[in-house]
């Protein structure tokens, strides 16, 4: 899906006049060195390495960041498949003062995907990134000196995230899930019956006959069908559009940790791992059990239709776990984390770091 925008936006440049293309890069120049500055971490108790770290068998981009390394420990998983959360580091770098964000490039993305190439990859399946999960944990852990860490999952990832979360209470200390993402074995249709109706509505026919070609059943759909329902779902909502070009794509272009080639392995990387979908098809969470032996929160884009607020809410009521938390972030679509990171810190600051701070002290 973001791919598709990129290809776009690339064929336009290129049409660009040179000057205009010239002063365009200048500008990029510019926005990345200040950005990188704001990136800088001279605290005495800071933390600031990335590089790769050998994880299933292959090298893997791994970013641990933080003002103290006193501050609770939260382990990203990002979505897509493919979409790493790297490009997001100068726009979430308030979070890097109250906690250390461990990111990881899943194999198959971003800079994983570039170091290795397509063939470099290994076994790119849902089940070898979710191993793959369980080693960049254990990997935060012991280089951090954490007993557990908290797990924050975003839309894809939030696949993964359940299943760790709910499988491997030893390792973490609370689940965050936002732009959550819910299998429900093909039986809710909401997304689906929506899509339908703002095409309908927007007179898009051509769109309309696509999206019933594909159908509401998750269980049918190739990865390439699923890759194309994200696209008519993005393309048919105001809010979800804005998102796409103003925070993935301006973070993209302007992260000062991604070269020009970064970005094209970004795009590329993210149509490599459209194959991992084949692995959820017959997941049903609800199925795979709603008990959870650690604090369990969402976070959830008040107008979501990537992933809906109320498929989200449904599953979190039937959860049972020490503490939960169920909150909208107001005004925002899919990618609501990163629209508005000071509004998801503080949703972070009041629920989530009480609890894993005091849990941590309890440990010790």
């Amino acid at each position: 899906m973001i791919a598709t925008f990129a290809a776009v936006t690339a064929v336009t440049a290129l049409a660009t006049p040179a000057a205009a293309l010239l002063t365009l890069l200048t500008h990029r120049a510019l926005r990345r060195s200040q950005a990188a500055k704001t990136l800088r971490i001279e605290s005495p108790h800071g933390i600031d390495e990335q590089g790769f770290v050998r994880i299933g068998g292959i090298d893997q981009w791994i970013s641990v960041r933080g003002e103290d390394r006193a501050n609770p420990v939260l382990v990203e998983i990002h979505g897509g498949p493919g979409a790493a959360n790297s490009i997001y580091t100068a726009r979430t770098r308030s979070w890097e003062r109250h906690f250390t964000i461990v990111r990881w490039d899943m194999r198959g993305a971003g800079k994983t995907f570039g170091h290795g190439g397509p063939q470099g990859q290994g076994e790119a399946t849902f089940g070898r990134l979710y191993e793959d999960a369980l080693e960049v944990t254990r990997h935060a852990r012991d280089r951090l000196g954490a007993d557990r860490v908290a797990l924050l999952a975003n839309s894809y990832g939030s696949v993964f995230g359940l299943r760790l979360a709910r499988n491997h209470p030893e390792l973490y200390s609370a689940y965050v899930g936002t732009d959550q993402n819910i299998q429900t074995g093909g039986r809710d249709t909401s997304a689906h019956d929506g899509l339908l109706e703002r095409l309908r509505a927007a007179g898009k026919a051509k769109r309309l006959a696509q999206a019933e070609a594909i159908g509401p059943d998750p269980h049918a759909w190739t990865p390439q069908q699923r890759a194309a329902y994200a696209k008519l779902s993005a393309q048919s909502d105001p809010l979800t559009l804005t998102a796409l070009k103003k925070v993935v794509l301006g973070s993209m272009w302007l992260s000062p940790l991604h070269s020009l080639r970064d970005l094209r392995d970004f795009f590329r990387g993210q149509s490599f791992s459209e194959r991992i979908t084949e692995g959820t098809a017959g997941l049903d969470d609800r199925a795979d059990g709603t008990r959870f032996e650690i604090p369990f929160f969402v976070f959830q884009g008040e107008h979501d239709v990537l992933t809906p607020p109320a498929a989200a809410r449904a599953f979190f009521d039937e959860v049972e776990a020490p503490v939960k938390r169920f909150a909208l972030i107001e005004g925002c679509s899919h990618f609501a984390s990163f629209s508005r990171p000071d509004r998801f810190l503080d949703l972070l600051l009041t629920h989530v770091r009480p609890v894993v701070t005091a849990e941590r002290h309890r440990s010790t």
